[in-house]
């Protein structure tokens, strides 16, 4: 690190001199600002008010912290990433723990408020034109684990023959935009069908979802979420569905109805087909589609998947063409594919939080302490996705990329800030030995212009 007297300019090395200049990007637009606003806990400020020790830990996360104990080692020896997100110091990563235990439900509340102002004012979720072509939203539950004795950490499902403690992450996710709609914590022993409901209400709240607007949104869903209660919950308050029942026993009896089997394609051995005998126990008419299949020990496995689509919904929303509508096999296998989506979009987003931004990993004893680091995860997502878009005009191939790649490749690139004689950051030089830093330093110094920041190529 490079110093000078006061009065004079300087420079300060960074090991992540994008996510610097992105932090300076962030500060200009406010985004942090909600949380100040809103989210009031209450403890005694010494040297770091509780808002700039919450800016502390989101800081960890975004340089791919897995542990708050990482503040330490990341941040704090970082003066300059300090600086791009407007802070001096670095809170030591105890007195960070510290805030988090310290907070409450209340502060739980206005967290989420706070993150619902942010995600309407800056995610492109919120600006979906409703008109022009549904919104689809996936929603799925995840284990969170953790040690026996924290609060509402209770024995439960945690992965394939996996049985352990923890809590439980239900997550709801706007597949066609990356961006995490709304999380919430749950104990460890709850499954889908239990946190469903209230977790589609908090993305109602954050989405703003009216009448109008639930009718052109569809709720994609696995088979925990399929039950009949939460199915008819659903289409009662007007959602368009996409899921598997909950009931593999009725998915087998209601096979028994298929007239014609057509053989999928895509997964060998898979077979589908309508069933084509009304039931009257959901509120509204639903089409149901049966899949069957033989597992490795030679039993005969069956879901049955329930919609409310039209195919010429199912073909918009694939990206087909209307024409393809007239082919009934097509149809059919344009239904189960808009479902097979579904692991490549929520099941990759929950796994690029986990392994980019260590969801799992950072562990609170108070149950209200763990949801707001969780939802300081869940803002880390969305950050990370609006800085690829962003940056993704200067850097196509950035298109790909996902969370893990974004914090490892993209904002770990080394460099130096450089401060003005009132030591205000004026500009970012960023390694040009980097495979990245050309394209980004270029894209960077565009985003940055109205700040009056150049970010350019050097040697470190």
């Amino acid at each position: 690190m490079k110093k000078s007297r006061p009065g004079t300019a300087s420079r300060l090395f960074t090991a992540r001199s994008a996510l610097a200049a992105l932090g300076l990007k962030i500060r200009s637009l406010k985004i942090l600002e909600a949380i100040s606003e809103q989210v009031k806990i209450r403890q005694k400020t010494i040297k770091h008010t509780p808002l700039e020790k919450l800016t502390d830990a989101l800081m960890a996360i975004l340089s791919g912290a897995h542990g708050l104990c990482e503040v330490n080692t990341r941040v704090r020896s970082d003066q300059a990433l300090q600086r791009a997100f407007g802070r001096t110091a670095c809170a030591e990563q105890s007195v960070v723990q510290e805030t988090m235990n310290a907070c409450t439900g209340r502060n739980v509340s206005e967290m989420e408020h706070a993150l619902n102002s942010i995600f309407r004012a800056h995610s492109r979720t919120f600006s979906h034109d409703y008109e022009s072509g549904l919104q689809l939203l996936d929603v799925d539950l995840t284990g969170m684990p953790c040690g026996k004795s924290g609060e509402l950490a209770l024995r439960g499902y945690f992965g394939e023959g996996n049985i352990r403690s923890g809590r439980q992450m239900c997550r709801v996710v706007a597949p066609h935009y990356e961006e995490v709609v709304a999380d919430r914590l749950f104990a460890g022993n709850l499954k889908l069908t239990e946190a469903l409901q209230p977790t589609v209400k908090a993305a109602e709240e954050t989405l703003e979802l009216g009448a109008e607007k639930r009718r052109r949104t569809v709720l994609r869903i696995d088979a925990g979420g399929g039950s009949l209660k939460d199915v008819n919950w659903l289409l009662a308050r007007g959602y368009q569905i996409h899921c598997k029942d909950y009931s593999t026993k009725r998915a087998a009896h209601w096979s028994l109805a298929v007239k014609e089997w057509v053989d999928d394609p895509r997964h060998r051995g898979r077979q589908l087909g309508w069933v084509e005998v009304k039931n009257e126990s959901y509120v509204r008419d639903v089409r149901r589609l049966a899949i069957r299949w033989r597992k490795a020990n030679g039993q005969r496995y069956h879901a049955l998947l329930l919609s409310t689509l039209e195919p010429a919904e199912v073909m918009a929303l694939l990206g087909r063409t209307l024409e393809q509508t007239t082919d009934e096999r097509q149809v059919l296998l344009a239904y189960v594919q808009l479902y097979d989506e579904r692991g490549g979009a929520i099941e990759i987003e929950i796994k690029e939080s986990k392994q980019g931004l260590g969801i799992t990993k950072r562990n609170k004893k108070s149950f209200c302490g763990q949801q707001m680091v969780m939802m300081l995860g869940t803002l880390a997502h969305n950050l990370v996705v609006w800085a690829k878009q962003w940056l993704i005009a200067g850097v196509p191939k950035m298109k790909k990329y996902g969370v893990k790649r974004m914090v490892r490749d993209v904002f770990a690139v080394s460099g130096f800030v450089e401060l003005d004689s009132v030591h205000e950051i004026k500009g970012v030089v960023m390694n040009k030995a980097a495979p990245l830093a050309r394209q980004c330093a270029k894209c960077l110094h565009n985003l940055l212009k109205r700040e009056q920041v150049r970010v350019i190529l050097g040697e470190t």
